[in-house]
């Protein structure tokens, strides 16, 4: 998301991002950028608090107010504000291949991960009813 922040930006579009890793956001040097302290696959925060989860987009979206870029990254000041994170929440393992970075295998690599998430992918469809890209109700 770097290259194509740093794309949009030399063409006039101003962009912000949200890091979970901090050391390779420090690494591609972003625009702008905000670190969360949260489970990786949740930038936002805990799921179902709303509230919670405005803050953190208002943060980052006042990441375009600031002056002191174009390379900016802050912190966001809270950690999660639940006492334990979410016990049953996991990312899928992803099983690791030669990383010999050819085409081949990472291409391999996008489809054993795609693949590894297919589970938690239909639960959701089933338990919501709706697929997860837009708002329609699930074909199936």
């Amino acid at each position: 998301m770097s290259a194509l922040g740093h794309y949009l930006e030399e063409e006039g579009l101003a962009t912000v991002s949200i890091s979970l890793i901090r050391p390779q956001t420090e690494n591609t040097r972003p625009p702008r950028a905000l670190w969360v302290p949260f489970e990786l696959g949740r930038p936002f925060g805990p799921p179902i608090d709303p509230v919670f989860q405005r803050r953190v987009l208002l943060t980052a979206l006042r990441l375009l107010e600031r002056t002191d870029g174009p390379v900016l990254l802050q912190d966001f000041p809270d950690d999660d504000p639940r006492r334990l994170p979410d016990a049953n929440w996991r990312p899928p393992i992803v099983p690791t291949g030669s990383g010999t970075g050819d085409s081949a295998s990472l291409a391999g690599g996008l489809e054993a991960e795609v693949l590894a998430l297919r589970g938690a992918h239909d639960r959701w469809v089933v338990q919501y009813r709706r697929t997860t890209v837009g708002v329609s109700p699930s074909a199936r």
